[in-house]
């Protein structure tokens, strides 16, 4: 029996994915569990349009976020810290810091999970900071650390 999923069901397929199932797994568990639905003319198209209106929307953000990462990639953003003796930063410099930065030097909302640090930074100086805006695009930012006078 062919049946649409509404929802992923473990070893048979993802939501929208039109199956054949034996007839009695069908009527007693995904039908009254509405796991799936029948496969039916309409029914196919319109998951059809879903999926294509899916795929729309994805390439769109995807577009966003490469016209973001080419602003973005001009960015740089400052930092102010306190010094304590001999140099040493009090504390560091982490992703929410530098969002926030972000947000009151530039407007830019910026969630501080998609802001890549490979280590906290600990002293002065420029740093690169790669920035996730998509899964596909990312682009980097200059973030300078100076001290507060």
């Amino acid at each position: 029996m062919k049946l649409i999923l509404q929802q992923e069901v473990k070893k048979l397929g993802k939501k929208g994915d039109i199956i054949d199932v034996a007839e009695g797994y069908a009527r007693n568990y995904l039908l009254p569990q509405k796991l799936a639905i029948p496969a039916t003319n309409n029914n196919i198209n319109q998951i059809t349009q879903q999926k294509a209106s899916e795929a729309r929307k994805k390439e769109q953000q995807l577009d966003e976020a490469k016209v973001m990462a080419g602003q973005m990639s001009k960015v740089e953003v400052t930092i102010p810290v306190k010094m304590g003796e001999g140099g040493k930063l009090f504390g560091s410099v982490t992703a929410k810091d530098i969002a926030d930065a972000l947000a009151s030097q530039h407007k830019i909302e910026m969630d501080k999970r998609k802001i890549e640090l490979k280590d906290a930074i600990k002293s002065l100086g420029s740093y690169p900071v790669t920035i996730k805006l998509h899964p596909e695009v990312s682009t980097q930012i200059t973030v300078h650390v100076a001290t507060t006078d």
